[in-house]
């Protein structure tokens, strides 16, 4: 499972010309999910995302976590992070996960924010979206569940 969080002022995602999520202050985060990926990585990868310390505190040092500052989060699954780039010029998805595998998992991460925190939007898993962000730093964080569990 791979996250890509971005700390961002404000962050937005639209689907047909159609809001689904827009968030402020907070996270927005790319999901990749694998076929190997289970629950139990999920747990790890959440509570590791929603324990992050990347805020700044009265002393400037990045040292708040989400809801230490009331922040939202924006959660876009995201299958390119899976890309194997290593032949030719055109990426192969082969290591994504399969749609209903990553999708299940997907509603279990949102399921898992949503107890945590109080601001949790979404994208549309599978849609062609666009999403919008002032990334706040800029301040991005690779998390592969390969190199943290």
């Amino acid at each position: 499972m791979r996250y890509v969080i971005q700390r961002v002022t404000n962050a937005s995602c639209t689907v047909d010309g159609r809001v689904t999520g827009e968030i402020e202050k907070g996270f927005l985060v790319f999901i990749g999910v694998s076929d190997t990926d289970t629950k139990e990585i999920a747990d790890k990868m959440t509570k590791k995302l929603l324990g992050m310390r990347i805020f700044e505190d009265e002393n400037g040092k990045t040292n708040l976590s989400l809801k230490d500052v009331n922040g939202s989060l924006l959660l876009i699954s995201q299958f390119t992070l899976y890309a194997d780039c290593k032949k030719g010029n055109r990426p192969s998805f082969t290591k994504a996960g399969k749609p209903d595998h990553a999708n299940e998992l997907y509603e279990y991460m949102i399921d898992l924010c949503k107890n945590e925190i109080s601001n949790v939007q979404t994208g549309i898993f599978g849609a062609d979206m666009k999403i919008q962000l002032l990334n706040d730093g800029p301040f991005t964080i690779l998390l592969d569940s390969d190199e943290i569990m």
